[in-house]
């Protein structure tokens, strides 16, 4: 039996002596890595985090003490150490691990994440809710250097720096982007700070100097600390931190474990906000992530040995790889077009146009809103064409961008939000179940929907030709139907138009994007069986192509519109209303088919798409149904 096997809750690594906790930390690295070299998964960061992982949870009383993961891709050892090592080669399989942070799935995941930066405003909430109960729990908050771009960290931490909350943030820096490791005078500082004896004279100084000069604001105690002030600014890389209210620590050598437990056990009794940067390598003790850890952060099954991808079916490209081609053959076209992406140049393949035209590529990091604002102020200037590709489920943080500063002015930006619809086994945070919807609301906005890679291009094309407001453009996690030429080839699309691809007299579906051949493949069997199907891709969803509408209403006694995005306020809801308004007698049935209204947890995506009626056979028997009286 492994050490890592007698580990079933945190008390049990508590009761560890302090050098076993090396043996637990190769432990639980071993098994991430033989875990996720079969499953697949976020890799480098949960590897960077081991000893801190190891270190929290010996040192701070969880789950008493709250425990607060940024994102959670850092989070797998935490799930290893906290009674899920078992069921751990189930991670983002359909009923098993959630591949982030989860209250329902453990009391050790006090919030669950899966967009970056929310752990210091959520551990500061959950601070001051502690307090306002009168309870005594240490709240601990756990940051990326990356998420540490994001403006609702810095919101959080100008909040919770001003106020006397006790906070504990851990900035995981694993990229040196904040300050590199000082050596051996940051070890001194770092001891002499963190120690109680010294905070407890430093306070007790600090009163004595009130004292005798007649209040806080006294000249000898202000002599004091700016000189402490001095010394810090000098020899410490975080009066950024300071001066926002935060105590700094650091910066820790994060695969120190025996520091960073001394470390880590002097802060836990200290009061007020405390920032604690922790100096880690992403992808530690595997050497192909230590090598390359850009690559690593996430992985598809490998060789664990050699680092190898075990190889899988050879098939047609996704949808992303072709944007990120047809979008570099598009800057060839076109030298007005810039490209700007939130931290996922690599997720969204407009690393492919960096690589080729990098004065015209912006990665504004995890700031979604800013990429946006900054993307219209491009667009004001005459002769720059802004393009957006940030995730589905990530442009939603920029929805007050995308209203006030786009769409009210009528700048002409395009929207390409890859990974639209059921994102597969990331799940619910990134299913971008609901841009449809958001976008559809906004007035001066264009939405649209390929039925395959070649219209994709087409309507990136159209985009940025369309100078009368802003254009938005999703696409699923997901292959291409076909092969995909040369944006060159790709046929034009008339603006606002739709097309007949099947035509019937007994059923009408009427079906955007992804779920065009979904509707075609359900026609093919209708028809087989006497029912006259006629299918319609609906790539302009607003606005929509009112001639063709009005001429499927006029035919149809019986409609069905289909949507990859949610049953509510979406594609067909707004349909169903021009339908009436077209024909306010109308009589016949219609049904809208889309996603249910509730978050749809991960899983193979075939799989949940089979799950929530939208495949072949689920749009079959719905429409079967319509039929029921009469065949």
């Amino acid at each position: 039996m492994t050490l890592l096997d007698k580990i079933k809750s945190t008390r049990d690594i508590r009761s560890l002596s302090r050098s076993t906790l090396h043996r637990l930390v190769t432990e639980c690295r071993e098994r991430h890595v033989d875990v996720v070299s079969k499953t697949g998964g976020h890799f480098g960061a949960s590897l960077g985090v081991a000893e801190l992982t190891v270190a929290l949870h010996y040192v701070f009383d969880t789950p008493r003490d709250k425990l607060i993961w940024d994102t959670g891709h850092q989070g797998y050892i935490h799930k290893i150490l906290t009674g899920r090592n078992d069921e751990l080669h189930t991670i983002r399989k359909k009923d098993g691990l959630s591949p982030f942070l989860q209250r329902e799935e453990s009391e050790y995941d006090h919030f669950g994440a899966g967009h970056a930066a929310t752990s210091i405003s959520a551990a500061l909430g959950t601070a001051i809710a502690r307090d306002l109960k009168d309870d005594s729990f240490k709240v601990v908050a756990v940051i990326g250097d990356g998420a540490m771009g994001c403006g609702l960290a810095y919101e959080a931490l100008n909040n919770a720096g001003h106020t006397d909350t006790d906070l504990i943030v851990v900035l995981n820096d694993n990229d040196h982007s904040i300050a590199p490791n000082v050596g051996a005078m940051n070890k001194y500082l770092t001891g002499v700070i963190t120690h109680p004896v010294y905070n407890r004279i430093r306070d007790e100084v600090k009163d004595l100097l009130a004292k005798w000069t007649g209040g806080p604001d006294g000249f000898v105690k202000r002599v004091a600390r700016k000189t402490e002030e001095s010394v810090k600014g000098f020899f410490v890389p975080g009066m950024l931190f300071e001066e926002l209210g935060f105590r700094y620590i650091g910066p820790v050598d994060g695969h120190g474990l025996d520091s960073l437990v001394d470390t880590l056990t002097n802060v836990r009794m200290m009061d007020g906000p405390i920032l604690v940067h922790v100096v880690t390598q992403k992808g530690r003790g595997y050497a192909p992530a230590e090598e390359d850890a850009y690559k690593w952060h996430a992985a598809s099954p490998f060789d664990k040995i050699s680092g190898a991808a075990k190889s899988g079916s050879a098939g047609l490209p996704r949808y992303q790889k072709v944007f990120g081609k047809g979008l570099t053959e598009l800057g060839e076209i076109d030298s007005d077009l810039v490209v700007i992406t939130a931290g996922m140049p690599d997720g969204t393949s407009t690393d492919v146009f960096q690589a080729k035209f990098p004065k015209r590529f912006f990665d504004v990091g995890i700031a979604e809103a800013h990429g946006v604002t900054a993307a219209a102020g491009m667009a004001t200037q005459e002769g720059v064409t802004p393009l957006v590709c940030i995730y589905s489920t990530f442009l939603q943080r920029a929805f007050d961008s995308i209203v006030h500063d786009v769409a009210l002015q009528r700048l002409p930006v395009i929207f390409c939000m890859d990974r639209a619809g059921i994102a597969g086994p990331d799940g619910p945070t990134h299913h971008g179940t609901f841009d449809i919807a958001y976008m559809m609301l906004v007035p001066n906005m264009t939405v649209t929907a390929p039925k395959d890679g070649a219209e994709m291009l087409s309507l990136v094309k159209l985009g940025t030709q369309w100078k009368s407001g802003p254009f938005s453009i999703r696409w699923p996690r997901d292959s291409v139907p076909k092969e995909v030429p040369h944006i060159s080839e790709v046929p034009e699309i008339k603006y606002g138009s739709w097309e007949v691809l099947r035509s019937g007299d007994d059923l009408a579906i009427l079906a955007a994007g992804t779920m065009v051949d979904v509707a075609y493949q359900a026609g093919e069997m209708l028809s087989r069986e006497g029912i006259g199907t006629e299918v319609v891709n609906c790539r302009f969803l607003k606005p929509y192509d009112k001639k063709m509408l009005q001429d499927i209403v006029r035919k149809h006694e019986k409609i069905i519109i289909l949507e990859e995005g949610t049953i509510v306020n979406g594609f067909g809801a707004s349909m169903v209303s021009e339908i009436f308004k077209l024909k306010s007698d109308y009589s016949g049935q219609v049904k809208c088919l889309g996603i249910p209204d509730r978050f749809i947890e991960h899983g193979p995506r075939d799989l949940l798409l089979r799950e929530i009626g939208l495949d072949r056979d689920g749009v079959h028997k719905e429409a079967l149904d319509m039929f029921v009286d009469g065949f």
